[in-house]
């Protein structure tokens, strides 16, 4: 098919090289801002301060860190420890502590290599996370009683995890350029704070963000390079390669995927194949863990399951939610390829994660965490975040009153589970509810509030303000300009100078 010529036309900001505030285009964040004074002036100042804001998104992200790690205060004091219900009365449960002495690194055990005591033989993390687990425990005084170490390692890996919560606010905040205040959503998202230290998936969001950054920035090899080291640490960032395949597809450029895929394979196996050379037991364990867990917390498998008299088999699950999953992949695929206006790259990457927490078997609290990032990139919009964040709160202390009231005999304190089949059903409504607002700005591009302000694909790299160079469907035909629109135009397409760093 011969190159498509631009989109029309579509109503842009009047001043496409400032900076977007929310106070002046979020009627929440006008609303929210009357804590600290109201919205800013038409005469502020900007960008005259020491006080960037990308400094002061990274303050109240550590801010917001701490009083999660506040949040854990009853569990590090004793909940961890004593009484098996206790941490989940106070939803203060980590895995952490935990896994210190469960996985091997109070006895000096090598992940991967040196066999482990119990059921569970080998690490069951990815190598990265490995790494970094074992990292924190060469931190970790190695006297004192086993609670004392326990302790020492959770705040070890705290200390550990809030550098990757910084790193995340930086990368949210300079990925859009002319949007920095839009990465105060990921400081202040609730859940973010809540789930943190619960488990390590930190770290490959922090990867992950950083890759998305480069990509924004151009620079395909490093995208590539820290997306292999991000799937390393974790499986679900590699997702980000189909959406992204399509995009470039869709604009005719496969040298820069092709890079990025390069790199991502690349610095993927530097990492694992050493592991998988000379360890491929250990190195295997999360692959195989992996597939023959059954069906588990927080996925509208378990509610199917503890539905039913006679429960699907886990390896029917397996097939079931793989073919979902695809299914779903076809249709971003479609939509990609048949939209008006190209998608931007981190709506497609937001469908594609959401899409696998919302098939998948297992749906643990802090894989919250895997979506923070993008949906602000996704969807910069105050009202639709904090009512996702709504949902996910609700579940998070929804999965522990749940494990209270199952851990807590004959008393039965908690939420029996039919409450908790409603926490999930709210998880699940509040991310299919936030998937459709970036649908229905996919199929309507002056109601995506990153378009309207005035830019194509700020978070896109090579492919803001790309040209089509293959469309299906609907894209065929040429976009009609919005209704009624008024002041000054941008042609969706036309290449424009970024609106410069922080």
């Amino acid at each position: 098919m011969s190159p498509m010529p631009s989109a029309e036309s579509t109503q842009a900001s009047a001043h496409p090289s400032h900076p977007v505030l929310p106070t002046r285009e979020d009627r929440v964040a006008a609303a929210g801002s009357e804590l600290i004074g109201g919205p800013i002036g038409r005469r502020a100042l900007l960008g005259t301060s020491w006080w960037t804001p990308a400094r002061v998104i990274v303050l109240v992200a550590i801010g917001m860190f701490a009083l999660g790690l506040v949040q854990k205060a009853p569990c590090y004091n004793g909940g961890w420890f004593f009484g098996a219900s206790s941490q989940y009365t106070h939803a203060c449960y980590s895995d952490i502590p935990h896994l210190y002495n469960g996985r091997g690194f109070a006895d000096g055990l090598v992940p991967y290599f040196d066999k482990l005591p119990g059921d569970m033989q080998y690490l069951e993390y990815p190598v990265l996370t490995g790494v970094f687990m074992e990292v924190a425990s060469w931190l970790t005084p190695g006297s004192g009683s086993i609670q004392h170490q326990e302790q020492w390692y959770w705040m070890v890996n705290a200390g550990m995890l809030m550098v990757c919560a910084a790193v995340i606010a930086v990368c949210v905040t300079r990925t859009h350029a002319r949007r920095p205040w839009d990465g105060l959503l990921v400081a202040l998202a609730p859940a973010f704070a809540l789930t943190a230290t619960i488990n390590w998936d930190l770290l490959a969001v922090a990867l992950t963000a950083t890759a998305m950054l480069m990509w924004s920035r151009g620079r395909s090899l490093a995208f590539g390079v820290l997306l292999g080291l991000a799937t390393a640490a974790k499986l679900y960032p590699f997702l980000l390669l189909g959406p992204l395949l399509v995009l470039c597809w869709r604009a005719g450029k496969w040298r820069a995927f092709g890079t990025a895929l390069g790199g991502a394979v690349v610095s993927w196996l530097v990492v694992n194949l050493p592991v998988m050379l000379f360890a491929f037991e250990g190195w295997s364990k999360f692959y195989t863990f992996s597939q023959d867990r059954g069906v588990d917390f927080g996925s509208f498998w378990l509610i199917l399951a503890q539905n039913s008299s006679d429960p699907l088999s886990t390896e029917t699950v397996n097939t079931l939610a793989t073919l979902l999953m695809l299914l779903s992949c076809a249709g971003i695929a479609a939509l990609t390829l048949s939209a008006p206006r190209r998608p931007r790259f981190a709506q497609l990457a937001f469908l594609i994660v959401a899409a696998f927490i919302l098939t998948n078997k297992v749906y643990s609290p802090q894989y919250v965490l895997w979506l923070v990032p993008l949906a602000v990139l996704a969807r910069p919009k105050w009202r639709d975040f904090l009512v996702w964040q709504a949902c996910e709160v609700a579940y998070f202390l929804g999965i522990w009153m749940y494990l209270a009231y199952t851990t807590s005999g004959d008393a039965h304190k908690g939420l029996p589970t039919d409450g908790y089949h409603w926490a999930i059903g709210l998880h699940l409504l509040g991310t299919a509810y936030l998937c459709v607002m970036v649908v229905r700005d996919i199929l309507l591009p002056d109601r995506d509030p990153v378009r309207r302000a005035g830019d194509d694909d700020p978070s896109g790299g090579v492919l803001d303000g790309a040209e089509d160079s293959f469309v299906l469907g609907p894209a065929v035909r040429p976009e009609q300009p919005v209704a009624q629109a008024v002041g000054p135009q941008v042609e969706w397409g036309a290449r424009r100078p970024s609106g410069g760093s922080l």
